[in-house]
């Protein structure tokens, strides 16, 4: 805890951002060590989850209906598109309302940021697809000689990322 105060007096932190899948307990955790830490939901696992609980038929509908609640501009706008589907929904799919409605203090801090940035961290896909990354990696290697071995490995390996797949370093 004494390196996180230097580093909060420091100034290089004040803040930390966890989006998360839903793993019980993770938001507790990550708060007792780093109190300011803002808790986001992964939205596309929360809209995952919402067609989960619906039925096929009912997708291109629900589709229209969630939209406007991740889309919203304010929380106010998403509070209100959130009983716009209450309306519409909640007597056939009184799952799905409580699904959003116990994600919504999680769902919330998305909100806040401009579209472009929503568009980052809406998401736990990008450090999951990293991680599935350096497990195969270091899975290939079977074991390392020191610790200075592994962390050239994983650096490698994130510096060989490529979102076109033609094995350009980035």
């Amino acid at each position: 805890m004494s390196v996180l105060t230097d580093i909060k007096n420091r100034g290089v932190i004040d803040t930390f951002f966890l989006v998360w899948d839903g793993l019980k307990g993770l938001p507790d955790v990550v708060g007792n060590v780093w109190p300011l830490t803002t808790v986001q939901t992964c939205i596309i696992h929360l809209i995952r989850n919402t067609f989960k609980l619906a039925s096929k038929k009912d997708w291109d509908a629900m589709k229209r209906a969630v939209k406007p609640i991740y889309t919203a501009p304010t929380v106010d706008a998403a509070r209100a598109a959130l009983d716009d589907l209450t309306k519409i929904w909640g007597k056939k799919y009184g799952a799905i309302v409580r699904l959003w409605e116990s994600a919504w203090e999680e769902f919330t801090p998305f909100l806040s940021y401009d579209p472009e940035i929503r568009h980052v961290i809406c998401s736990t896909n990008a450090i999951e697809s990293l991680n599935a990354r350096y497990r195969r990696a270091v899975r290939a290697r079977g074991h390392f000689p020191t610790e200075q071995a592994a962390l050239k490995c994983l650096s490698l390996v994130t510096r060989s990322l490529d979102p076109t797949g033609v094995g350009r370093a980035r």
